[in-house]
């Protein structure tokens, strides 16, 4: 009996820990849409190599009114063929679609926004004054 209550303890326990592990680092907490122009893509890390990028958002409101601020997301990618997508897009004005996580996990990036597809990808053409 006791070696019953035991296990079944053990088990309770080990099933609250794989919820909270799931949770904190696999449940996508959100989905959306960003858009802006790309200002960096790399691929760093000293053990474990991710994908990182920057992208600029502009236009959007300040609390003085008339103003105009630019606003940074900071994202990761997993996947190797949207890696290789954003990496040649340097510049141009892209919508991502991402994927938001509570933490991060090291072979995933250091940003809890992951990025898992581009949805569109333009050029953008510099004017002249």
């Amino acid at each position: 009996m006791n070696k019953r209550i035991v296990s079944i303890i053990a088990v309770v326990v080990l099933l609250i820990i794989v919820g909270v592990v799931y949770y904190r680092y696999y449940f996508v907490f959100g989905e959306g849409t960003k858009a802006g122009t790309m200002n960096y893509f790399v691929h760093k890390g000293y053990m474990f190599k991710t994908y990182e990028g920057r992208l600029i958002q502009t236009g959007i409101r300040t609390p003085a009114q008339g103003n105009i601020q630019s606003n940074e997301f900071m994202f990761s990618v997993t996947d190797e063929k949207v890696a290789q997508k954003l990496n040649g897009s340097a510049g141009a004005y892209l919508e991502l679609h991402y994927k938001e996580y509570l933490h991060t996990l090291p072979w995933r990036g250091v940003s809890t926004f992951v990025v898992d597809s581009v949805i569109s990808a333009r050029q953008v053409v510099p004017t002249q004054p």
